[in-house]
């Protein structure tokens, strides 16, 4: 059933007014004429000591490897052997051949799957059988949702193949994770990864459990079949003659496997493993292994208590906490010419963070192997989803976000002549860093609906260099959601300010301590305006001392402490609170391309009126007098849409709960967000449109009665408000915060119940 026919059209209809249009309430607004702007005359700010970056420069950039192709949504992609070609896989089940060209403009068609695809190999003798195997999903949460299936072409030039060639291979259950990686093994058998089927924490604990095919790499005979099966299991499989298993499996005790390789030197088998909360790995596959999922993640304890399999837990070869690192894409071993100083290196990269980075595996004199050289090599702004190699070994990677295809180059020299300042007193953002006074020409700015930051009282300012303005455009990804206003381009050099602070005792101002000093810089970088250019920004922390008088830049890691907390709701009256100072790849998770990198300095969220000082105005009508824009605005604010505050009780429960899922949720769930489920929490998106309603979960169940993400009447069936409300593993949001915010649960819970009531 659609959700469009759930929802009763008077919903969608108020959803929509609600949601999109600002209500003409000027004396709200604050924009009636007689008003006076909250800054007279603009203040130059030319004191920018913020240049290049503190961190070692990489040797590696990328760059396209193939300009002129572009695909949506790309999962997968493989080499074509015999053709000099690759085959690439698009998320919604469309199969593409390009001829391994760097100025190619054609992209043929193989076959449209019209489902999702995961992964896509060709057979080592295609040229001759015009076999190729596609692993798929044909619903979601389903017993046999996923498949393995054979397609013949029917046509060489170009290479075409029908729905009707399909032969299916195997099924397995469907659920959160889903594997998919394929790939022909040096021994001429299929390898095939399956994820966990769950979304959290193994519900279906079959981590452990031989009896299943979940959770495992499977290696099958696809040129021969046994009675009943369109295959064969290989004799020497690991578990072949063990009662109760699967002889199918090669290694288990995987969550999920995002892409594996044969290093084509040695065909040591290499996979990376996405974590759960903590942690991202790289393994070297030995038959028979046993990976420790969900007893263990990585090396760490996950669920000690649970039952293990029958063979040791093998450790791996390389372990990234998520500090750094996030959703690892396995690679491959580098075997090509182009960058020699490479050979031999294993490359692999993250997909929410973009940074890239490889090592060298010793196999001797250490019978367990020898790790060397393992560094980061680029740092890109990519969502990199899958990596191939040509016979030549040289790399591609795949970019999910862009849809295009990028190589490792060699970084440019790096000219920086300036230190990267050290103390937050040395940026030039602040005239008095101990009484927090900003330089002259930074305007101070507040938001409709505030991040939850566990308690924290924001400070913010924009850093404009000079006279440059702030642009409008049209350049969302990968499209501007129905009803979004423009968005913001800034210049070069913009730099973005938030100070953290904490009151000591809850609700006395005076004992407030500032915590941190958070900034966004913005670098042009060379590229396209509006994909790697305009859009990059980096983030840094300043962490404040004890003694309030200066802030120090935090290294790249991270770091958390420790507060007492003066509370008379908490036990004791006491509260402990971990604060958590983020490392500049967790910066990278919410600041993402789909958000635009910028979550509070746009439309939406400053079309409001603030307080400059005794002067109280609508922020965008300062801006446009101010002379910030490019252009006048494109209407009065009182046509322009906004957010609302969620802890105003006095608006509408609807626009106040849609507020805030869109500012504490929304840089993940949309589109190319990085979010795994699949939904988009954006305010200006009727309801019926962010694929929420009724929808079965693709994370897990929690051992929830038949929960959806959301149940218009039951918030206790609601996954929404279930991980809202949750502590600890599976709690949203999973970066950023350590409190529960009870208000938002309760304003949530309260809107899931009404929606019901509106819904009769």
């Amino acid at each position: 059933m659609k959700v469009s026919s759930i929802i009763p059209s008077s919903i969608i209809r108020a959803t929509v007014f609600l949601c999109f249009l600002t209500v003409a309430l000027q004396s709200v607004l604050g924009d009636t004429p007689d008003k006076p702007t909250g800054i007279q005359k603009r203040v130059t700010w030319n004191n920018l000591h913020i240049h290049g970056t503190p961190d070692p420069p990489n040797p590696y950039a990328t760059q396209i490897a193939f300009p002129h192709l572009k695909f949506f949504e790309p999962l997968a992609f493989s080499w074509i052997p015999g053709v000099d070609r690759y085959a690439i896989a698009t998320r919604p089940g469309k199969i593409f051949t390009f001829i391994n060209q760097h100025n190619t403009r054609t992209k043929d068609l193989l076959i449209d799957l019209k489902r999702t695809v995961y992964g896509v190999v060709m057979h080592p003798n295609f040229s001759k059988n015009g076999y190729f195997y596609v692993s798929s999903i044909t619903e979601a949460d389903h017993p046999e949702g996923s498949r393995l299936s054979r397609f013949r072409v029917t046509s060489r030039t170009p290479l075409t193949a029908s729905l009707e060639s399909e032969q299916v291979i195997l099924k397995w259950p469907s659920g959160g994770h889903n594997g998919g990686c394929l790939r022909f093994g040096p021994d001429g058998y299929l390898y095939l990864a399956t994820g966990d089927g769950s979304g959290i924490a193994d519900e279906r604990k079959t981590g452990q459990d031989l009896s299943d095919l979940l959770g495992a790499i499977l290696r099958i005979d696809v040129d021969h079949a046994d009675k009943q099966k369109r295959y064969r299991i290989p004799a020497d499989n690991p578990f072949v003659s063990r009662k109760n298993a699967r002889g199918e499996i090669y290694s288990y005790g995987h969550r999920q496997v995002w892409k594996f390789s044969f290093d084509s030197a040695t065909n040591v088998l290499w996979a990376g493993e996405i974590g759960q909360d903590l942690w991202e790995m790289i393994y070297r596959i030995e038959k028979g292994g046993n990976y420790g999922w969900s007893v263990q993640e990585g090396t760490h304890p996950f669920r000690p208590q649970r039952p293990k399999g029958p063979t040791p837990i093998l450790k791996p070869v390389i372990e990234h906490s998520h500090e750094d690192f996030r959703s690892i894409t396995g690679g491959f071993v580098y075997h090509g010419s182009r960058l020699p100083e490479l050979k031999g290196h294993y490359v692999y990269g993250g997909y929410d963070t973009g940074r890239i980075w490889g090592f060298r595996f010793l196999e001797r004199p250490d019978p367990r192997g020898k790790v060397i050289n393992h560094h980061e090599l680029a740092n890109t702004q990519i969502r990199l989803v899958a990596f191939a190699q040509d016979p030549a070994g040289e790399m591609i990677m795949l970019d999910f976000a862009g849809g295009q295809l990028h190589q490792l180059v060699k970084a440019p020299p790096v000219t920086q002549v300036k230190p990267f300042p050290r103390k937050l007193s040395e940026t030039g953002l602040f005239s008095s860093t101990v009484q927090h006074r900003p330089a002259p020409g930074l305007i101070p700015y507040s938001v409709n609906a505030p991040l939850w930051s566990d308690h924290a009282i924001k400070d913010r300012f924009i850093a404009l260099p000079g006279k440059e303005q702030i642009d409008f455009d049209t350049v969302t990804y990968p499209q501007p959601p129905p009803g979004a206003p423009p968005g913001w381009q800034f210049p070069d050099g913009t730099v973005l300010v938030k100070t953290f602070s904490l009151e000591m005792e809850v609700g006395n101002p005076k004992t407030a301590r500032r915590l941190e000093t958070r900034i966004l810089h913005h670098e042009r970088m060379p590229g396209e305006e509006n994909q790697y250019g305009a859009q990059v920004w980096r983030g840094y922390t300043y962490v404040w001392n004890e003694e309030q008088t200066d802030a120090i830049l935090l290294d790249s890691g991270g770091l958390n402490r420790e507060f007492n907390v003066r509370d008379p709701e908490a036990p004791g009256g006491v509260r402990k609170q971990v604060w958590r100072f983020p490392s500049r790849a967790e910066c990278t998770l919410c600041h993402t391309m789909a958000s635009k990198y910028v979550l509070g300095v746009n439309t939406l969220q400053m079309n409001k009126t603030h307080d400059y000082g005794g002067v109280i105005a609508n922020q965008l009508d300062t801006l446009n007098h101010l002379g910030i824009f490019t252009k006048p605005l494109p209407k009065p604010v009182s046509e322009l849409p906004r957010l609302i505050n969620y802890h105003d009780q006095t608006q509408d429960l609807d626009r106040r709960a849609r507020s805030y899922l869109h500012t504490n949720c929304a840089h993940c769930h949309q589109k190319w967000g990085g979010g795994n489920a699949e939904f988009q929490l954006q305010a200006n998106l009727a309801l019926n449109q962010t694929g929420t309603v009724n929808t079965p979960a693709g994370q897990g169940t929690f051992g929830l009665d038949k929960p959806a993400l959301l149940i218009t009447g039951s918030p206790e069936r609601s996954l929404i408000y279930h991980r809202m409300a949750k502590k600890g593993l599976g709690h949203m949001p999973h970066v950023g915060s350590n409190v529960t915010h009870q208000q938002a649960v309760e304003l949530i819970q309260q809107w899931i119940q009404q929606l019901a009531s509106e819904e009769k």
